[in-house]
């Protein structure tokens, strides 16, 4: 690393980029133009740091496919002049974001850490200024002028993940988000110390960025005393396409004749059904038990160990590339981007 490697900041919006108005105690966003003197440590990295600020900032749940698309199109302009990308973000829907931009750039060969806060920058005991300096540090790393972690990652409180296989469960802590399915692509601590083996090799062709999402998708979570209204309601849902039927264990739903009718019906009529568990951590095994065996033999796709987070904006993606039905049915199926164990 020396200063001729650089990095492009996106900042999106969220916790990280706030500090405390002088006058009102308000948090307002900071000018990343004076990123230097919040964070002087910064210096001593020997980057050229470039910025990009979103105009206007987006609270995370104000995050839509249409800002996904516009990420990655930010990206893909700035592909040849950056060695690597930060994107800072709000961690309530990080990983729905980082998940779809991992779709959205086909043949990446460069570093895109997403990395956000649960105190501001400007606040005393913020853990946004590790999570800033050590998001930038792997988006610099290279080996042999090669990026060490060549895809979409999500840096948090020590871990560095997977993106698609990344989820937030806590709301409190700064360990916010785990990778139940993946090890942590790298630990850090005094050293960051990378698992190299479970890192996507890069492919060294030439990125390829979509710019479309299909958002005819719902997800429908299973609860036990769901009624046959509301699921025949939600089935009937006009112009859906898809659905990521969240399911109990390891993919069981009701085996009653009312739930089993109203999904094959929908199947029946085109609607793709994606399987995925509740759980944290663990796989869809459709068959495994008599309560998931229906749903195999009716069509619905086992999304393995997906996270919900991957299954949906990989059926966005797949449903926007005007393939034919059969086809993203093949795909979801296979692994894409490293988002699921096959």
């Amino acid at each position: 690393m020396n200063a001729e490697t650089s990095i492009l900041i996106i900042y999106t919006g969220g916790t990280i980029g706030m500090m405390a108005d002088p006058q009102t105690g308000a948090l307002v966003p900071f000018d990343f133009q004076q990123i230097n003197d919040q964070i002087p440590e910064l210096k001593n990295m020997n980057f050229h740091l470039g910025f990009h600020c979103f105009d206007p900032i987006l609270d995370s749940s104000n995050m839509k496919p249409e800002v996904w698309i516009e990420l990655a199109s930010i990206i893909e302009k700035n592909y040849e002049q950056y060695d690597g990308f930060v994107v800072l973000h709000g961690s309530d829907t990080m990983a729905y974001t980082a998940s779809a931009v991992s779709f959205l750039l086909e043949n990446l060969n460069k570093p895109v850490i997403f990395t956000g806060s649960q105190l501001p920058l400007g606040v005393l005991r913020t853990d946004g200024r590790e999570n800033f300096i050590t998001a930038i540090e792997i988006a610099a790393a290279m080996e042999e002028h090669t990026p060490v972690v060549p895809e979409v990652c999500i840096y948090f409180e020590n871990s560095l993940m997977r993106a698609n296989r990344t989820v937030k469960y806590n709301a409190e802590h700064f360990n916010a988000f785990v990778s139940a399915n993946l090890p942590a692509l790298a630990n850090v601590g005094i050293y960051i110390r990378y698992n190299k083996n479970i890192i996507l090799k890069p492919n060294f062709k030439k990125l390829k960025a979509h710019h479309q999402l299909d958002t005819n998708v719902a997800v429908l979570k299973l609860f036990p005393g769901i009624s046959k209204a509301f699921v025949e309601a939600f089935l009937s849902i006009e112009g859906l396409k898809a659905v990521v039927l969240e399911t109990f264990g390891s993919g069981n739903a009701p085996s009653e004749t009312w739930f089993i009718e109203a999904l094959q019906k929908a199947i029946d009529k085109g609607l793709i059904v994606l399987n995925v568990t509740q759980c944290l951590a663990g796989s869809v095994d459709q068959g495994k038990y008599e309560t998931s065996l229906k749903l195999r033999e009716m069509g619905v796709i086992s999304g393995k160990d997906l996270t919900t987070e991957a299954a949906l904006t990989k059926l966005m993606y797949l449903l926007a590339s005007g393939l034919e039905k059969q086809k993203v049915i093949e795909l979801l199926s296979v692994s894409l981007r490293g988002e699921m164990t096959v």
